[in-house]
């Protein structure tokens, strides 16, 4: 993931419209102050720190940009102490700002965004602050309205593949059409976790196919989906529940995943919309117990029974 972490701002793949502002706030020397937002593996990061590279040269780096994570200190002591003193002073012999990074600005508390808002106000002359964070909610509007937002959407199909290829091409690693597919799809527009999921399964089966992903992610196949819901449809209530705890045991499903991809077949196949409404209900019932951490076991019955009691409707209605 670090290996082939895009390096300049022409490398990202994804939000031209973002980066192509970004750019020209860069040439024109007037960047205000960032706020990023959007969830994890868009770029988000990444944009930032080639920003960053672009403006200062490799020596004056350490003293021009102060990033700070989650995983660092960020209190309100740290604020008004590092912060505040890294962004007080001047940049010495040389116009231009400082940059500050405050990645994952979300987890930072509540008076120490009220402590930032100040700071950012007192030394906008020779200092820039960018936050990076995956909920806006969790900013305090102060802090908003000071920053100019982007958002970084979860990337489409369409640009995560020719990055995929450029990095499959590079390490020389086999990977078949349905697996491209397979990774862009579990990936879900993430593509930290496309590389993840890509390197682990190479490593664990050196070829990339759809049944290898799905499996080295403890996802449920398709065909397993598939079968499921015959069973659930088709079969007696005890014969259904032996055959997916079967299933279940085997590959090591969870029923959380079963659930999610089962609600997709749902919406596919053609119920009358009274009952499938009944259905829909029910799951979403499930899921939320799942949530909660009750046995897999009455959950699966339950599972069974919702889509038992629906085929009984339908044939009760035919």
């Amino acid at each position: 993931v670090e290996k082939y972490r895009p390096q300049a701002l022409s490398e990202l793949v994804s939000h031209g419209d973002i980066l192509s502002t970004v750019q020209r706030f860069i040439s024109e020397d007037r960047l205000p102050h960032l706020l990023l937002y959007g969830p994890p593996g868009t770029g988000k990061t990444s944009t930032i720190l080639a920003c960053a590279r672009q403006l200062y040269r490799e020596r004056e780096f350490g003293s021009m940009v102060l990033e700070l994570n989650a995983s660092d200190d960020r209190g309100i002591d740290i604020v008004r102490g590092p912060i505040l003193s890294f962004a007080s002073t001047r940049t010495i012999f040389k116009k231009g700002f400082k940059l500050v990074i405050l990645d994952e600005a979300d987890a930072m508390t509540q008076d120490a965004q009220n402590a930032l808002r100040r700071v950012i106000e007192k030394f906008t002359e020779n200092t820039r602050f960018c936050l990076i964070c995956n909920y806006l909610s969790k900013i305090i509007p102060a802090l908003q309205s000071r920053c100019t937002r982007f958002r970084f959407g979860p990337l489409t199909p369409e640009l995560m593949v020719p990055r995929l290829r450029h990095v499959i091409q590079e390490e020389g690693v086999d990977v078949t059409e349905d697996g491209m597919k397979a990774l862009v799809t579990l990936s879900s527009g993430d593509m930290r976790r496309a590389l993840n999921i890509l390197q682990s399964t190479t490593m664990a089966f050196g070829k990339v196919t759809e049944e290898n992903v799905y499996t080295c992610t403890g996802h449920p196949l398709k065909s397993d989906i598939a079968n499921i819901l015959d069973w659930m449809l088709n079969q007696d209530f005890s014969t259904a529940y032996r055959k997916i705890t079967e299933l279940k045991t085997l590959k090591g499903l969870a029923l959380q995943d079963i659930l999610t991809e089962i609600h997709l077949f749902v919406h596919r196949v053609d119920f009358p919309p009274s009952i499938r409404i009944q259905l829909l209900i029910k799951m979403a019932d499930i899921e939320y117990r799942l949530a909660a951490g009750t046995s897999e076991k009455i959950q699966l019955s339950s599972l069974i029974a919702a889509f038992q009691v629906t085929r009984d409707l339908i044939v009760a209605e035919a």
